[in-house]
Order: structure tokens, then sequence, then C-alpha cells
């Protein structure tokens, strides 16, 4: 018996999880099963969650690496806590260096588009302020993974197939010969099933659990990553690396149809859903009418241009995040929706790759994790003897000075990935969140619609076809999208076209609370699943 291809041809019915004692959700089996079994050697959820993102480093690394950035939101004793876990922009990199080079754009490739990385330190902090269990014990299961391989997903190989093919056409420099090496068998991407492994990356979280994470920072690979960016005259110096420390942020939110959604602050771009959320207060919504998908669309694309426009590093931001989020100003922007399509322009409200997980315990803690390469594999730069990808972050930047988002030494970048979470009158429904690229704000909008004006629970919520604004007027639907709907919506003045690219809908995960029962949905786009207790 021989498969030829492990992508199913037929729709597969996933069914709502529901558990008491533990949840686990996440795009890769084997990293939310890690987290589970951390839970039930005693950790809680914060100690799941950096097991399986741990663990999605060596299991998805087409998404995400130890290379990367990492936000958090976190529920613990009756309060919510924001980790932002992103680097800023190396202190020797500048726009007129760049300019004096001949680029005009940021690349996507090479140490240009290298920011300082935040993940190890992200686990380190939610470790220290939060978990139970030893930072080196909790790394485990990705150690074991790492050093002793694992089968490839279906999902994934085809992820790593599509970076394989585009680095081997673009990627011809000397510097990233360490991708290929760490990243291909005999040369090739792997197979769905075929096994994978990393002993370079396996001594590396080896190194990071013993020294809780600061080696990457302070010491020995901290080290190499200085040595090899010198060696192709990079800007992320050990400099950059030792300075670095993450920010624990409060969280901002609006209240819709009475629940509070919560996103982190900039330089994330969860701004982008609550504003969307704010506009969408000032209308009613009805399932399976094609206006109140009109209308989403709509508020979408009035939020995004405002958010493409004045999101940026928080301390740099020009328009405070308060009056980007006053009910004024979203009643103005809602003012321009109609019964036509609109080509949206940003206003001014001064005159009025990525993995995500959520886990949830009996304490009544619940994480709402994500991290990223950004694109891929990240910038093509795999630390030498590390198994380390370097993300590409960087390449956001604007060199552009008169624009908000412009690059400068220490600036942290306008940042795609979000993690978002649900209260009401104070007390936690849960983590919910959406990965890929500039698809996150859209898939938090689509799914809290989905959920709370529409009764989806969690994993019709995920299962439902998606859209995705790509500018103007342009409108990309899956193509189980009802064809009804386009019709209709083309009539209104959107252009549509429907997308085979599955992937760029984005995949997302939710865990809510319900008295004391957990009730969970997976990403029927990814290799996903739930591990419950």
């Amino acid at each position: 018996m021989e498969f030829n291809s492990f992508i199913n041809r037929y729709p597969s019915q996933r069914m709502t999880v529901f558990a008491k004692k533990a949840m686990v959700a996440t795009s890769q089996p084997l990293a939310a099963e890690a987290g589970l079994e951390i839970i039930k050697k005693g950790g809680n959820a914060i100690d799941a969650a950096i097991a399986t993102a741990a663990c999605l480093t060596v299991v998805e690394p087409t998404s995400n690496g130890i290379g990367g950035d990492a936000f958090a939101i976190v529920w613990h004793k009756n309060k919510l806590y924001g980790l932002n876990s992103s680097g800023p922009a190396p202190k020797s990199l500048t726009i007129e260096k760049l300019k004096n080079k001949g680029y005009k754009t940021m690349p996507t490739h090479g140490f240009i588009p290298v920011t300082v990385p935040g993940v190890p330190y992200a686990w380190r902090e939610l470790s220290k302020r939060f978990g139970n269990l030893p930072l080196k014990e909790v790394l485990e299961p990705a150690i074991a993974y790492a050093i002793e391989g694992y089968p490839v997903s279906p999902i994934v190989s085809e992820n790593w197939k599509k970076a394989f093919n585009k680095y081997k056409k673009n990627l011809k420099g000397e510097e990233y010969e360490e991708w290929f090496k760490t990243f291909t068998i005999e040369g090739e991407f792997p197979k769905p099933g075929v096994l994978w492994r990393s002993k370079d990356m396996g001594r590396t979280l080896t190194e990071l659990g013993e020294s809780e994470c600061l080696s990457f920072y302070e010491g020995d690979i901290a080290e190499k990553i200085d040595k090899f960016s010198r060696k192709y005259n990079g800007y992320l110096g050990k400099e950059d690396l030792l300075e670095f420390k993450p920010e624990w942020v409060n969280p901002i939110s609006v209240n819709y149809r009475g629940y509070d959604i919560w996103e982190l602050p900039p330089n994330t771009h969860g701004l982008v859903v609550l504003m969307a959320l704010n506009i969408l207060n000032n209308f009613e919504l009805e399932y399976g009418k094609v206006s109140s998908q009109h209308i989403i669309i709509e508020a979408m694309k009035l939020a995004y241009e405002d958010g493409l426009r004045y999101i940026t590093d928080y301390n740099k931001m020009k328009v405070p995040v308060s009056r980007l989020l006053s009910k004024e100003y979203a009643y103005k922007r809602a003012k321009l929706i109609g019964e036509k399509a609109i080509r949206p322009i940003h206003d001014n409200p001064n005159l009025g790759g990525t993995v995500y997980l959520s886990t949830a315990d009996n304490e009544g803690n619940m994480v709402s994790y994500i991290q990223s390469n950004f694109m891929d594999f990240g910038s093509g730069l795999v630390v030498p003897g590390t198994g380390i990808n370097l993300h590409n972050r960087g390449c956001s930047f604007s060199l552009d000075n008169s624009l908000d988002n412009c690059l400068e030494p220490g600036k942290k970048t306008y940042h795609t990935i979000i993690p978002g979470f649900i209260t009401k009158k104070d007390r936690p429904i849960g983590p919910f969140g959406v990965m890929g690229k500039y698809m996150q704000p859209q898939g938090h909008v689509q799914v809290v619609t989905n959920l709370i004006d529409f009764n989806h629970n969690p994993q019709e919520a995920l299962d439902r076809p998606r859209w995705q604004w790509v500018g103007n007027k342009e409108i990309l639907v899956e193509p189980n999208f009802s064809k009804d709907i386009v019709e209709n919506l083309i009539d209104l003045g959107h252009e549509i076209k429907y997308s085979e690219d599955i992937g760029s809908f984005g995949r997302g995960q939710i865990i809510l609370r319900k008295d004391k029962v957990l009730i969970g949905g997976t990403e029927p786009r990814a290799d996903g699943n739930i591990s419950s207790w």
C-alpha cells in the first residue's frame, strides 16, 4: 500500500472538543501533546505554553523558530498580563547606510532584515513570572524531538516544499549554506511522514534550558550569532542582544456586544482588530445576510488603512492609541460605509510564515501565545552549529523617513503577530488567535463576529470559509466560499477572486471556558490538534 498524497481529497469533519482539567490547542499534534504532558507532570498553562512553543520551533520550523519574536496574553490569578517580546532594529542599522548601498526598500532575506530575536527571552520571562516547573524540564519534549527526530506532518511538509523551492531559486550566497544543511535531507525538503531531526537545535535548546535562555543574549549562543553576523557584514551584534529585554505591557481592549476583546498594544497590529470592532459596534449584523458580510469587510478595510498608516513602535507613534480607539472616531469611520464597496484611505484621527497556541488548566490559568519567523523560515540564515534560523521581521520597516514606520536604530517595527483574548464582566472567556501575516487582524475579526454575532461554536468559528482583503476593493475568498454571497458582493462593488492558497487565509485556535468546562476548536487548514484532559 503506497500513499501518494497526505492532503485529504474529501472534507474531514472536526468536532468541538470538551475537557475539564486542561487543554492545549495548536497547529501541530506533537506540540500540543507536549504541552499537555507538561501539565500532567505538575506544570500549569504557562509551562504548557512554553513547552508547546518550544516544540513548535522543532516540529513546525516552516513558520517559527528560536530566532523569531513572540507575544503573549496571560490570564493568571484573575488578572490579565501582556508580554511583548519583539526585538528592535540593530543600533548600527540606518536608512542612510542602506540607501548608500542602493536599497530603495528593505530586502526580505539576508542580515539586513534581522532584528533582535525575542522568542528565548519570552520563554524565560513567562517561566520566571508564572511557571510551576523549571524551564529546563519544560523544554525537554522539544529537545527530545530535535535530537531523536519526528515524522513531518502533511501541511508542514507542504509549506517546507514551498519555502525550499523559493530558497533554492533565490538564496545563492555562502551565508545561506547552513540553512540548506540544516533544513534539507540529502538536498531535498522532507516529505510527509519522513523523519527529520536537528541535533544542533537539540543542543541549543539544552543550553537554553540550562542557562534559562540567557546564553542567547549574553553567553555562548550570543557569541556565535555575533561571529556569524560579523563574518557577512551583518548589523546584528552581541551588544544588541545584551541590551534587549522584553516588555510587560497592559493589553488594550474594546467592548463588543458586552464582551471585552483584548489585544496587545503597538507595535502589534492588534489595534486594527479593535478599530474594526469599534466600527462594527455601530451596526447590527445578521448571519447569512450579504449586507452584514459587506459591512464587516468595509470596517476591516477602514481599520487596516489606519493601522498601516499609524502603527509602529509604541514609543514612536504620532497618534495616541486612545484616539484611534475612541467611539467618536469609530463613528466617523462607520459613516463612510454605504451600500457599495469603497476604496479605503486612512483618516486623520487628530481631527475629531507564524504559529499560534492556546492553553488552559484547572487552576483557571489561560494563555494566548504566538511566535513567528515572519516569512517562511525567515531570513534564510541559520547560525552555524546551532539550528537557529534568524527571522526577517525588519523587512516590515519603510526606508521613507516621512512614514511612521520608517527604519531607525533601536526601533521596533510594525508587527503582524497578535494573540487575542476575550473576557466578560472581568471573567475570562478564553484565548483565541489566527496566524498568517497580514491576514491576522482579518482572521481575528471574522472569528469574533462568528462567535458573538453569529453564535458559532469554537470549531464552527474556525471552519467557516474566510475572506481576506488584499487592497483597494480586492477580496480573495476560499474555494468553498458561498457562490451566492460572492455574486451579491460583486454586485455591491467588491472585486472578488477565489484563491486556492488556503494557507494564506490564516490558521487559528480557540479555547473557551464555560462554567468549569473547557471548549476548544482547532484549525482545519493546518495539522492542528487539541490535546485535552
